[in-house]
This record gives structure tokens, C-alpha cells and sequence, in this order.
């Protein structure tokens, strides 16, 4: 049966507001990490709402993930790097991704064995459309432990919220302009290959992405103001009505059911100039499944 939850339900709270550009939650020592764009920081909230600016770094994007020994790694587009976090809050460069790509990464993805995925759109996304053709130029790259960058995976239309499953077996892409999830298994040296589409979504725009204990995904939906979980398949499980376009979401809280969304109003790439207010907001929202797999909670 498909469970709705209206915008503005009884079961969706609001736990901050006033923000601008919000992405990457991240369920992390207790609390639910974001990142603010706009503002440029990373930013942990409590259950209760106290938040904590965790680093500040001023980039478009503003991605992160966590690595096994818990720092925090951000993807830099001024830098094309991946830039490790102190608790201090100071950055360093933890793999360099210049040689990838002209133009800067998207998302981030570190699984259980501590590799990073960061994928990348590869072109001017800010200044002008996709490059037109039947071979999309977006790529993911891989980044092992060691620090050494490659890509594993390319012809991707926007590439956007990645999951590992909860085994590392399988990668999964939000393919946002193509209107679907595109999965990869997993090689043991962190590879990709046996590209298959994962969930064709009609005319969904898939962002940020997690994966849940029975193997299902959830999306964030910016036109479609919504989050939305589906099976391997394409089957629709469940649908969270939001009153603005769902940036990401995860899985996390203590019992790792609670599904967080990061959410803000969406005007085109020329509301990043700041000229129209975001009103970013983060919303928790109950649900049966609790989370697996990477982005860990």
C-alpha cells in the first residue's frame, strides 16, 4: 500500500528554518549534519533543535560525507578536491581531483571499507545547459583511502545523490536528468561495471539519496516538492509531500528510522546569485524502515 504524508502533516516537524541552499544530511554521532551553501557551513543539529556550526568553507558545492575514523571530507569545486575536515573546524587537501575534470564535483558517497565516490557533472552547470548528445559527459570517480582519484563510472545526465547497499556490493546514482537511479556493483578493488537502470521514475528528478534495511531507496524531488521511496524496480512505497523542492534526505536518529530532508525554495541556477530567498529548512518525518548502508547513520 502507498503511504502519503501531506505537506504540513501532523508527522512532519520542522527542526530549523531561515537557511539558504541546504544539502548532504548526514546522520553523525548523534546528531543530523547538513550543509548550508549559501552560508558556507557545516552545520550538526540535535534532536531538540540546539544546532552547532561544525566548519565553514566557502564553496559551490558544499558536499561532505564522513570517513571510518569519523573526519568529515567535503567536496570543493573552487579547489577540485576532495578537502579533509579537522575538529578544529581547518581543511586540508585529502585527494586532489584536478586531473579529473575541469569543472568541480557534486556528491559524495564513502562506503564501509572507505572508499569515496564523488561524482561530477562535467560541465559549466552554473553558466549554461548540458552539452547536448546521446553520451552525457557526467562521471563518477572513485577515491580510495590512499588518496588516489579515478573514474569508474561515466555517461551520466547530472549525476547527484549517491548509496552504497548495506554489503558494498552495489552503488547507486541519481541520474537527476535522465529520471532515474542507475546502479553499479561493486568490485573488490572499488570499481564499477554491470551498469543497469535501478528505477526509471517517470518524470521524478532524483537529488539526494538513501537506502533503507529492505533494500529500498529513498529520493529527494526539488520540482515535484517531495520525497519519494522506491524498490528495485521502480515500484513507488511511499510519498512525503513537501511545500518546496527536497534537496536530499536520510535516514538516521537513534533507532535510524526517522527520515530527514533537507528542503528550500528552487528557482533555477540563478537563485544561487542570492537575488531570491531560499528558506531553507530542515524536516524529520517518522518512518517504519530504518536505514542501511552508506551514507552510514
Amino acid at each position: 500500500m502507498l503511504r502519503m504524508v501531506a505537506a504540513g502533516g501532523s508527522s512532519v516537524e520542522t527542526l530549523m528554518t531561515g537557511l539558504g541552499l541546504v544539502e548532504s544530511p548526514r546522520w553523525h554521532d548523534g546528531r543530523l549534519w547538513f550543509s548550508d551553501w549559501i552560508a558556507g557551513e557545516i552545520i550538526a543539529v540535535a534532536a531538540d533543535g540546539e544546532s552547532q556550526v561544525m566548519a565553514r568553507h566557502r564553496s559551490l558545492p558544499l558536499c561532505f560525507d564522513f570517513l571510518p575514523d569519523g573526519a568529515p571530507v567535503v567536496v570543493s569545486g573552487p579547489e577540485k578536491a576532495l578537502l579533509r575536515v579537522a575538529p578544529d573546524g581547518t581543511t586540508s587537501t585529502y585527494a586532489d581531483l584536478s586531473d579529473l575534470s575541469a569543472y568541480g564535483g557534486n556528491d559524495i558517497v564513502v562506503d564501509g571499507r572507505g572508499n569515496a565516490y564523488v561524482d561530477n557533472c562535467n560541465y559549466d552547470a552554473m553558466g549554461g545547459s548540458a552539452p547536448s548528445g546521446d553520451v552525457a559527459p557526467g562521471f563518477v570517480a572513485l577515491v580510495t583511502p590512499d588518496g588516489t582519484a579515478r573514474v569508474v563510472a561515466d555517461d551520466l545526465a547530472f549525476p547527484n545523490g549517491m548509496a552504497v547497499t548495506a554489503d558494498n556490493r552495489t552503488l547507486v546514482v541519481a541520474e537527476s536528468h535522465r529520471q532515474r537511479l542507475t546502479a553499479f556493483d561493486i568490485a573488490d578493488d572499488g570499481g564499477l561495471s554491470g551498469r543497469r537502470v535501478w528505477a526509471d521514475l517517470g518524470d521524478g528528478a532524483p537529488d539526494g539519496i538513501c537506502i533503507d534495511a529492505e533494500g529500498a531507496v529513498w529520493y529527494a524531488d526539488v520540482p515535484h516538492r517531495e520525497c519519494v521511496r522506491v524498490r528495485d524496480g521502480g515500484d513507488v512505497l511511499e510519498r512525503v509531500a513537501l511545500d518546496r523542492g527536497g534537496f536530499a534526505c536520510m535516514l538516521g536518529g537513534p533507532d535510524g528510522a526517522t527520515l530527514f530532508v533537507v528542503a528550500a525554495h528552487w528557482h533555477g541556477m540563478a537563485s544561487v546569485s542570492g537575488q531570491i530567498p531560499f528558506e531553507g529548512q530542515v524536516l524529520s518525518v517518522p518512518v517504519s524502515v530504518p536505514g542501511a548502508g552508506w551514507p552510514v547513520r
